[in-house]
């Protein structure tokens, strides 16, 4: 996208609408019927006001929410392209002053599971108490690993990936973190011949390293990839029609904690639902429209029964570590 310098540019269409990981994955997850609260900062402006009236119609509750009067509340602009796919300038705002003595965490202590969506600026110093926290108490912990997180080092994330359950990242982030860039097909060797490319397996087990008990890489159109330390899974994306990527990351990651925690860890099923409702969530525009309930999926899966993921339980994959 080019635009000349100082212009004013016609815009025929636009909307608006509350989102972020963390709104968006926690109306997801009351949206397939869980008891959910949300914990994020918000400043004292009409943008939070638009935010809470959001929460209130997903019927999230709003008592771990942080209000400030310094700092105003954050906003992204996204650009869709064509395709579907979105460039996003984003203004973090006061979600990215939350700090340890802001979380009630007497108030989550009998949650069952927490969920980190990715954090930014000084909230990423949070994560080695809200590990400890849940170290402590015994919740189950997910975390979908953003770029700025990463961008902090290894270090930084050491704790809170050693605690968690679920660690989920992108095809990029993982490529980040570990180091290691997935190659293309040569005339030598064909990568796209193995069920699993290597360079994925490779950052699968490097993930794995870090003492999580399940890793979980999305890939776009590639489909999504897990480990749990034994088995290696595959997950083909489910057929949909794109309109918007916005909020496909949230919803995969939510709905395959959520179905994780409703099915007694299947992880095969758990990536099989994440990946029917992610298709869902392109097809609309807005990062909280499509959400499906656990029977729509269902219904959708039976409706494709030739729809799969696939379990490897030993790889015959060149260089894998």
């Amino acid at each position: 996208m080019s635009y000349p310098y100082g212009a004013k540019l016609e815009v025929d269409e636009f909307s608006f609408a509350v989102g972020g990981g963390g709104i968006n994955t926690a109306a997801n997850f009351t949206n397939l019927g869980f008891k959910t609260s949300a914990i994020v900062k918000l400043g004292e402006d009409f943008y939070a006001d638009a935010i809470l009236q959001q929460i209130d119609k997903m019927k999230i509750d709003k008592s771990n929410i942080i209000q400030t009067k310094d700092e105003t509340s954050g906003f992204s602009i996204i650009l869709l392209s064509f395709q579907g796919d979105r460039t996003v300038l984003a203004h973090r705002g006061a979600n990215a002053t939350i700090k340890k003595s802001e979380i009630n965490f007497d108030a989550i202590k009998n949650a069952k599971w927490l969920y980190i969506a990715p954090l930014n600026g000084c909230t990423n110093h949070v994560l080695d108490a809200i590990a400890d926290f849940a170290q402590m108490s015994g919740t189950n912990m997910a975390i979908n690993a953003g770029t700025t997180s990463i961008k902090h080092g290894r270090k930084h994330l050491e704790k809170v990936f050693a605690t968690a359950e679920v660690l989920i990242m992108n095809c990029e982030e993982a490529s980040m973190y570990t180091g290691v860039e997935v190659r293309p097909d040569t005339k030598e060797t064909k990568y796209s011949d193995e069920k699993i490319h290597p360079d994925v397996v490779t950052m699968l087990n490097k993930l794995k390293s870090t003492a999580a008990k399940i890793v979980v890489i999305t890939d776009g159109k590639n489909g999504v990839y897990a480990h749990d330390g034994e088995k290696y899974y595959i997950c083909p994306e489910f057929p949909a029609h794109v309109v918007s990527t916005l909020g496909a990351g949230d919803a995969f990651a939510s709905t395959f904690v959520g179905t994780l925690a409703k099915s007694n860890w299947d992880i095969e099923k758990s990536l099989k639902y994440a990946s029917v409702n992610a298709a869902s969530v392109v097809e609309h525009f807005g990062a909280q429209e499509g959400f499906l309930t656990f029977e729509e999926i269902e219904a959708k899966l039976t409706a494709k029964a030739e729809y799969e993921a696939c379990t490897i339980k030993k790889l015959g994959i060149r260089n894998e570590e």
